[in-house]
């Protein structure tokens, strides 16, 4: 994935060269819509946590889309999560922005990713499936359309969509 340093550099070039740039952490609609929902949810719920799957050849862990769906759901909540009382163990995940990231990488996975909120009494789970990668056309086309008629930087489909 690439760095919020990296991130930095290509939106100064975009700016500095007059052209469009658009980066998306994940070209999956149903993706960027989980995220959206993650959001949204992230205000009303005190717990949340994010399994994230994929195939044993990705290179990063967490995925760029698991840390930006924490981030995201941190900054939509205004405040820290909560955190179960327990025995805190390097089993928790990685935390980004409070919400503990369980990383698995397996043969025979694709990419997937949940979100699971959680209060007392009850849970909510928000989960988006990649079972091939044609998903993630309908998100490129959007982007080389729009990309096209804009100077500056985008980070993220959600801008494109009006989310």
């Amino acid at each position: 994935g690439f760095s919020p340093d990296d991130i930095k550099e290509i939106e100064r070039l975009a700016t500095e060269h007059g052209i469009g740039a658009v980066m998306a952490p994940n070209f999956a609609l149903g993706a960027v819509l989980m995220m959206h929902l993650a959001k949204i949810a992230a205000k009303y719920l005190d717990y949340a946590e994010i399994i994230e799957l994929h195939h044993h050849l990705k290179a990063d862990a967490p995925s760029g889309t698991a840390q930006t769906t924490a981030r995201a759901m941190a900054a939509a909540r205004g405040k820290p999560f909560l955190h179960p009382q327990g025995k805190d163990t390097a089993s928790r995940g990685d935390r980004v922005e409070g919400v503990s990231i369980h990383s698995v990488r397996l043969p025979g996975l694709m990419a997937h990713q949940e979100v699971i909120l959680g209060a007392p009494g009850q849970t909510l789970s928000i989960r988006h499936d990649t079972i091939n990668r044609e998903c993630y056309m309908p998100g490129v086309m959007l982007a080389i359309r729009e990309v096209v008629g804009r100077k500056g930087f985008v980070y993220g489909l959600d801008k494109l969509l009006g989310l």
